[in-house]
């Protein structure tokens, strides 16, 4: 009878050390994922939140653009409207704002009055040229890069942005519609409302 009833004790044991064992791995697991969570959007604000932020000139497919500190093409959203951003979560997933801790400062070939900075709804403060706030874009992984060049997402379209503080445009490819073609570059430059059919 002992026998059987240690036999019982032992297996009792095992299975609450294997219970044991599946929650320590369980809460080690959940706690690394935690970690790497945690990790990752910290890199993603650091890598939006800079402490000091210049804004410079850089010439690309499109002409010269304004680029971040890293040559990345900035751009203006076409829903923002005086000077406030209209890009929060998942939109300033995918178009990070330029943010700044102090003031920002403008590269040779701009012009420094047209620098300035808002307020997000966070409490951040982001980069703004000519009254327009600027983002980058996720899918431009290489310096000069212009893949967020007109596109139509969060509500609206996004342009790089020129020297002038303007939406830089593709020109309309064989009739003029009352912009200035530039003929060096093949593109026009045109005020920030600029939205086309959608």
């Amino acid at each position: 009878m002992r026998h059987m009833t240690d036999g019982l004790d032992a297996r009792d044991k095992a299975a609450r050390l294997d219970k044991m064992t599946r929650i320590f791995v369980l809460i080690s697991l959940t706690a690394g994922l935690a970690t790497a969570g945690f990790l990752a959007a910290g890199a993603l604000a650091r890598s939006a939140t800079q402490t000091s932020a210049t804004v410079s000139l850089r010439h690309t497919k499109l002409g010269s653009v304004l680029v971040n500190s890293k040559g990345r093409t900035l751009y203006l959203f076409a829903k923002d409207r005086s000077a406030k951003s209209a890009c929060s979560g998942s939109c300033a997933t995918f178009w990070p704002p330029v943010l700044v801790q102090g003031r920002p400062t403008a590269g040779p070939g701009l012009r420094a009055s047209l620098l300035g900075t808002t307020r997000r709804s966070n409490g951040s403060l982001q980069v703004t040229y000519n009254k327009h706030p600027l983002y980058a874009f996720l899918r431009d992984k290489l310096a000069g890069q212009t893949n967020g060049e007109g596109s139509l997402a969060f509500g609206a379209r996004w342009y790089a942005v020129s020297a002038k503080g303007l939406a830089v445009l593709k020109a309309p490819p064989a009739t003029t519609t009352g912009y200035t073609t530039s003929t060096s570059t093949g593109y026009t430059t045109t005020g920030y409302s600029y939205g086309g059919g959608g």
